[in-house]
């Protein structure tokens, strides 16, 4: 679980600071012969911030409380 939570809070920092990642996409546009014409398209993936503070928040939080300080209700056999 201290995994998971260590996981979120870098997560959060990285989506708070970059906004987004960016990868570069070729395509062939032609190929006929030996001769071969190639596009490079960039390409993001917008990550919100809010979704950063989100998994920021989340992964303090889990590593703030102890798993055992969550009540868990318990079921009486009636």
């Amino acid at each position: 679980m201290k995994l998971f939570a260590v996981a979120l809070v870098i997560l959060g920092i990285i989506a708070l600071f970059y906004g987004g990642i960016s990868f570069n996409h070729q395509t062939t546009i032609l190929d006929v012969g030996g001769i071969k014409a190639t596009a490079t398209e960039r390409k993001t993936i917008p990550l919100a911030p809010f979704a950063g503070a989100i998994a920021l928040l989340g992964g303090i939080a889990l590593l703030w409380f102890p798993r055992s300080a969550v009540p868990v209700p318990s079921r009486v056999n009636r």
